[in-house]
Order: C-alpha cells, then structure tokens, then sequence
C-alpha cells in the first residue's frame, strides 16, 4: 500500500541490465518486468525499484544511498554473490544487532547485506 511521504520507489543505475537482472535472480530470488531496452522493474526485492541503463555506480564511499538486504545466512549469500559476478568489497563484520558485509555488482554499485545475530 502506497502511504503519503513513505519511500516508495528506488532506481538503480546498471550498465548491462540483463547481466544485472540474471545477478539479482540467482543470488536473490528478485524478477523483473522490462519497460524498454533501458529499464526493468524490480518484483520480489521487498521494495519497489527498477534498474535503468547508465554508465554510473553507486558507491557509499562517494556519498550515495546504500541499499541494505536481509539475509537468513550470510556465509551462504556471500557464495552466492560471488559465484554469481559479484565482489566482496567488505568482509563480514558485526554492528550492534547484527552482521552484514558489503559487495559491488557485476556493474560495480555497491550494496550491503546484513543478518541478525
């Protein structure tokens, strides 16, 4: 349900969209509904968003958002990311109330994934 002033949509940049759109799938379930050559809807992901085509990243370092996931098994979901394209970018490290590590996208923008612990 859409709600007045709750964030409702993130747009992702990507170079290649059906590299990220094959990521996203096999490391995390998400689908997608294309738009266009440039752009896919993401379905399944928790939140609503898309990736559109661009030559840019997004990176914490650089001061962008950073998009957090949730994971039940970080040992697991850090193979996936890794057997899928992806790299690690921060190993596993522990934050009051949980775990997470960090990886960039076949793409190179930067996401966080986290557990509790």
């Amino acid at each position: 349900m859409k709600e007045d002033g709750k964030i409702n949509y993130v747009e992702i940049p990507t170079r290649d969209i059906e590299r990220a759109k094959a990521f996203f799938s096999s490391v995390f379930g998400w689908s997608f509904v294309d738009y266009g050559p440039e752009y896919s809807a993401l379905e399944n992901a928790g939140l609503d968003g898309g990736f559109f085509q661009s030559d840019k990243a997004v990176s914490a370092e650089r001061g962008s958002v950073l998009v957090v996931i949730y994971s039940t098994n970080l040992e697991a979901t850090v193979d996936k990311v890794e057997l899928a394209g992806g790299k690690v970018v921060q190993e596993i490290f522990d934050f009051p109330g949980g775990r997470r590590f960090h990886f960039t996208d076949p793409s190179g923008n930067e996401y966080a994934v986290w557990s509790e612990q």
